[in-house]
């Protein structure tokens, strides 16, 4: 049971990473790579910051704008040197990389002995309440005007563009507020997890997509069920699934592998459900029509 809960305290910290991504691969159709540099700058920062004995809500803080700092970078790069939003994030991935060894000074650090966010604390009370206030602000930020426009350059641009609104800068705000969260999930990782290792943001695209497509795919929406209340459904359930995964006797090599086969069986779900939606509502409309017709 103790394990269990360790794993949905991780899928809730992992959540608040992929709603950054959701952001920026869902709402700005932009495949951001330095998610998995900005993930381990958070968890460099706090780790830095807490062994100078600065307060974990403050080092929490100045990892969030950190982010925010990367997230700026890759969306100058896209749109003010006109690099494509694939190789953008490429290159701050890079830069990201050497700067977190750089922060670090060394592959792999330890705080244990230092006091956290989930000192004396219960950790999935601690991560519940996390995830709740972020999806909150967001679902209510998402609903203004800003947000609005946010949601209509990701799908319609040029229109965007013909109503005299510069696109090129809601997209940077956008990559700077996804960005921000993932650094900011990152940094509660490493308090969570006790250590902070310049690895560990490989694949957090990757899996924030994985579980993206999850939470969009599988789970039925509803009119009262919010998008980012599903991308979070979706992390757990991904995370639970590679759990169990692994107690059937695989290993961690396996991981991406696993990944891979999860994310494929769920996209195969996901289509079957959806060409069976697609079939009924048509069935609904032909009804419709042929009852008019006669």
């Amino acid at each position: 049971m103790e394990v269990l809960t360790g794993v949905v305290v991780q899928s809730l910290i992992l959540s608040i990473m992929v709603l950054g991504v959701y952001i920026s691969y869902k709402i700005l159709d932009f495949p951001d790579l330095s998610a998995d540099g900005s993930f381990t700058l958070g968890a460099a920062i706090i780790v830095i910051m807490l062994k100078k004995g600065v307060s974990p809500i403050t080092a929490s803080l100045v990892a969030l704008l950190a982010g925010a700092m990367a997230g700026l970078i890759t969306g100058v790069l896209h749109v003010r040197l006109k690099i494509s939003n694939l190789l953008s994030g490429i290159l701050v991935m890079g830069i990201l990389y050497s700067l977190n060894l750089r922060i670090m000074g060394k592959a792999n650090i330890p705080i244990f002995s230092k006091v956290n966010i989930f000192y004396d604390f219960n950790p999935l009370i601690i991560t519940f309440v996390f995830v709740a206030v972020i999806k909150i602000i967001m679902d209510l930020f998402l609903k203004t005007g800003l947000g609005y426009i946010l949601k209509g350059v990701g799908d319609n641009s040029q229109m965007i563009k013909s109503l005299g609104i510069e696109v090129g800068g809601i997209k940077i705000l956008g990559l700077m507020i996804s960005n921000a969260l993932i650094s900011l999930s990152g940094s509660i990782m490493a308090q969570y997890q006790g250590f902070a290792d310049v690895s560990m943001g490989i694949g957090t695209l990757v899996l924030g997509i994985a579980s993206i497509i999850i939470g969009t795919s599988i789970i039925k929406k509803k009119m009262f069920i919010k998008e980012t209340t599903l991308v979070i459904l979706g992390t757990l359930i991904y995370q639970i699934t590679i759990y169990f995964a692994m107690n059937v006797g695989l290993t961690p090599v396996d991981l991406k592998m696993i990944t891979s086969l999860v994310i494929i069986a769920f996209l195969a779900v996901g289509g079957v459900k959806n060409r069976k939606h697609g079939r009924r509502v048509l069935n609904v409309k032909n009804s419709k029509l042929i009852k008019k017709l006669s």
